[in-house]
């Protein structure tokens, strides 16, 4: 695959504010690689060749809220369908979708939000989990590098090509542990065996855009396809005390003992629940 170089707003300013030549991280930070860029004759001149002209990043300058990449020319990292989507430049970046963002970004980082969320459930060396929305991918990668073997399923395709661009979601393609499925989670989960699975993480879109993914029947699902004593973290939010006038987290915990689940509480630093299933015998 050919580089590709990454821009900030931040990123931007400190090119305007160089004196023709500045050395800079070009992939979000996902490492701390740097690329010297020259400017000559009022174009930024990018490690490939790529020329930009000052009034475009001029412009990257002044858009707090987007990342751009440069590849034979400059591009935001957005798609623009039937719903607009794009990477923010948070670090590591999280994704917005008709200005949602799918990350807790207020007094943390996605990746703090992330390894939250896996710690509610501690999967381990040789362990199978099921993430049931892939996002960004972050979850599947760090239960990978904790020794377990993920499947991640995503259901819309924009988002899987935003992960592909994304340079903090790479691993989800390369790094041999995890499987990328594409399709419904609702749908999905049937597909599975019983008892596949040793951990379960359960990071559905809001209530209001995916109420099936906190219904009973697919918390059935999770049920069967979860091996005895096997683990669920579910994350839930923090839709304020009454949500719609009924009130989720408590909602969302009953229905899980109500198809099985045992052990059930609230993680308050994961903003979720996590349960259990019985071990065999009880």
């Amino acid at each position: 695959m050919d580089e590709v170089y990454f821009l900030t707003p931040k990123d931007a300013r400190r090119l305007i504010l160089s004196k023709g030549r500045v050395k800079l991280n070009l992939d979000l930070r996902k490492t701390n690689r740097t690329f010297e860029i020259l400017l000559k004759g009022g174009e930024f001149v990018f490690p490939d060749g790529t020329r930009v002209e000052m009034g475009v990043i001029e412009r990257i300058a002044r858009d707090d809220d987007t990342v751009y990449f440069v590849k034979s020319g400059v591009y935001k990292a957005a798609i623009a369908c039937e719903g607009y989507y794009k990477l923010v430049p948070t670090i590591p970046p999280t994704i917005e979708i008709n200005g949602i963002r799918m990350h807790r970004t207020k007094e943390t980082n996605p990746l703090q939000d992330t390894r939250d969320k896996v710690n509610a459930v501690k999967p381990g060396e040789g362990e199978t989990v099921l993430d049931t929305c892939m996002g960004l991918g972050y979850t599947a990668i760090e239960a990978s590098k904790r020794g377990a073997y993920v499947i991640t399923i995503e259901k819309d395709p924009n988002v899987i090509e935003l992960a592909r661009i994304n340079p903090w979601s790479r691993e989800l393609f390369t790094g041999g542990r995890i499987q990328v499925v594409q399709g419904d989670a609702f749908d999905v989960a049937k597909r599975f065996k019983d008892e596949s699975f040793d951990v379960v993480i359960h990071d559905p879109p809001r209530f209001s855009l995916a109420g099936q993914l906190y219904s009973k029947e697919f918390y059935r699902e999770l049920f069967r396809v979860l091996k005895p004593g096997g683990r669920l973290f579910h994350y839930v939010g923090n839709p304020g005390r009454k949500y719609r006038k009924k009130d989720l987290p408590r909602g969302v915990m009953e229905r899980l003992r109500r198809v099985g689940f045992v052990d059930v509480r609230k993680v308050e630093e994961a903003l979720g629940v996590v349960a259990e299933k019985p071990k065999r015998g009880k």
